[in-house]
């Protein structure tokens, strides 16, 4: 079984992703951390995020466990991961590790942008979660202030402006929905709402195969 998320940033994607894995079971991936861990890098290395070589050099010979590190939470790698993300050779050298991770049984639930469309087109479950840029701004914000990340809303807004126009405008795997996935907005969702209208939508689509 393979559950595919796709949306933009704070869209609620990476909780659904992990609630889903939790409740039926399955292993789960977020694939934004792979670019964000790769972008992180290069930063710390002093490079450019736009450097091919180091960005390809980084992410062939990453180590995964990199991928669960807090400070991948940042804007500013989450910028340069926008950017690295858009490398066609940075994403195929990420796209078998990814193909691999969504064939683990019993399953598996893999977020990102792209799951859907280019890394597991013939996913099990497709969902799109989206909301309007004001909430998923402020949910941003708050979890970056959370985190003691000094910023403000109206830079916020800006960023994931910015960035999803970058993942949408892309020639390689550009952020959009899959012909056949579900749409959910979880615009005025709450956490427990949300992850109750996704679980309906799997539980459809296991009935049906049943």
């Amino acid at each position: 079984m393979i559950i595919a998320i796709d949306g933009p940033a704070a869209s609620g994607k990476g909780t659904l992703a992990r609630q889903l894995a939790a409740q039926y079971g399955y292993h789960y991936l977020d694939t934004g951390s792979i670019y964000r861990a790769v972008a992180f890098g290069i930063l710390q290395a002093g490079k450019d995020p736009e450097d091919l070589a180091t960005a390809l050099d980084i992410a062939k010979n990453l180590d995964m466990s990199t991928i669960r590190d807090p400070d991948l939470r940042t804007d500013a790698v989450g910028n340069a991961a926008s950017i690295v993300a858009k490398q066609p050779e940075v994403r195929e050298a990420v796209l078998d590790y990814q193909r691999r991770f969504a064939k683990r049984s019993p399953g598996a639930v893999l977020d990102g942008r792209d799951i859907g469309t280019i890394v597991c087109p013939d996913a099990d479950i497709k969902l799109f979660v989206t909301a309007e840029d004001e909430e998923r701004a402020r949910r941003r914000f708050e979890e970056l202030k959370g985190r003691g990340h000094a910023t403000t809303l109206e830079k916020v807004v800006a960023d994931l402006i910015a960035r999803d126009e970058r993942d949408k405008t892309r020639e390689i795997s550009p952020l959009k929905p899959a012909e056949d996935a579900h749409l959910l907005d979880t615009t005025e969702l709450s956490i427990e709402a949300a992850f109750g209208a996704a679980c309906a939508i799997v539980e459809r689509v296991l009935e049906a195969d049943a």
